[in-house]
């Protein structure tokens, strides 16, 4: 499927991580080649820099920060292996169900406690 606007960029970035190599994109690089837990550690990072930046009402690092914080999520994406499709498709089954892309109520039928999926492990946790 062929995606416009800001959804074609992530998909563009999600697409490109595959032909990082250290001497193209060194920060990149380093990035994807540390573990699983530092990438999820950067997004909570950049996360909590966009909600600081918001508080502060400063409109230009609310951006600037947003953007890092896309990039950090589209590299936790590309470690686990997941299609920004498969995102953008929850987002249309949520809006399709609950008139907007909002967070669902919690259920009892939803499984609280998943297994690891199999990313988790493995050499992309090894510290490096």
């Amino acid at each position: 499927m062929a995606a416009s606007g800001s959804q074609g960029e992530l998909d563009r970035l999600h697409a490109s991580l595959a032909a990082v190599t250290a001497d193209n994109h060194p920060r990149t690089a380093r990035l994807l080649n540390s573990s699983t837990r530092k990438i999820a550690q950067k997004v909570i990072e950049e996360a909590g820099e966009v909600a600081l930046e918001t508080v502060k009402h400063n409109t230009q690092a609310i951006v600037r920060e947003s953007a890092d914080l896309l990039y950090h999520l589209v590299a936790l994406w590309h470690r686990a292996d997941i299609d920004p499709g498969s995102v953008w498709a929850e987002m249309r089954r949520r809006a399709d169900e609950l008139g907007i892309a909002e967070k669902p109520p919690k259920s009892r039928d939803r499984d609280s406690n998943p297994s690891t999926p199999e990313w988790a492990g493995g050499n992309h946790d090894q510290a490096k």
